[in-house]
């Protein structure tokens, strides 16, 4: 038997199966986003490389060797769980952000530090751009979710 839906309750009854959909969404990309963050770990470097980092990297406000930073958290993590979600008043958007200093050269390749030479390099095989790849990927699913709410109705 088909659903009975009052005319007048329609909107709200597609509206709120949408905000599920957002929701479901943005968890999964965020899980998926913190997935392919690269983690920081003293086995990434070699001894030559570790003795040779320059200061960029801030611990606790002050800036230090990248090598005694890793040495201080040698498990990392930082950049991968930095990733915050917020949603709109409307339920209807959600947003994933990361506001680590370092987030958009490591996610991104862009505004690469100079002890980089202007080349993207991660230790982890890492692809710039990785979230719009991540969006994508997703992007049929939510297409599947989103035509079965319309159906139900």
């Amino acid at each position: 038997m088909a659903r009975e839906i009052p005319l007048d309750k329609i909107g709200d009854y597609y509206q709120e199966g949408v905000r599920k959909l957002v929701v479901a969404a943005t968890l999964a990309a965020e899980e998926r986003l913190k997935k392919h963050t690269p983690v920081f770990s003293l086995a990434n470097y070699t001894k030559a490389e570790l003795d040779s980092m320059p200061d960029f990297f801030t611990v606790r406000g002050k800036v230090v060797p990248l090598k005694k930073a890793l040495e201080e958290r040698p498990t990392g993590g930082t950049l991968r769980g930095a990733w915050t979600i917020s949603y709109s008043n409307s339920g209807f958007v959600g947003d994933i952000t990361n506001r680590m200093e370092y987030a958009e050269p490591v996610v991104y390749g862009t505004n690469l530090p100079p002890s980089w030479n202007n080349q993207y390099r991660t230790r982890q095989n890492t692809i710039p751009g990785f979230p719009d790849l991540v969006a994508k990927e997703l992007e049929p699913w939510a297409q599947r979710e989103y035509q079965k709410i319309i159906r139900r109705g």
